[in-house]
């Protein structure tokens, strides 16, 4: 993806943040079990798109990153997963 696809995508999307050529973003939850619970259904997702995501725990914290390693950069599949994520 070129930089205008990138721009344009990414004002598709809740609040995540672009990096290089990835996008992340924080999650806050309650509790642990929440957090949990929370990626979870993310790897239910991840699986249905055979495209995973890189996934810190922190607690009540949760912190995704998404890129496609095989391409070394973000593609299409990046977008559509965090457009899924923003649903749940």
């Amino acid at each position: 993806m070129n930089l205008g696809e990138i721009t344009n995508a990414m004002s598709t999307l809740k609040n995540w943040s672009l990096n290089g050529q990835e996008i992340e973003k924080d999650f806050e939850f309650n509790t642990f079990q929440e957090s949990i619970d929370f990626v979870n259904k993310v790897a239910e997702l991840a699986e249905k798109h055979q495209h995973h995501p890189d996934i810190v725990i922190s607690y009540n914290f949760v912190k995704l990153t998404l890129t496609t390693h095989s391409e070394k950069t973000l593609t299409e599949k990046d977008f559509t997963l965090a457009a899924e994520i923003d649903k749940l």
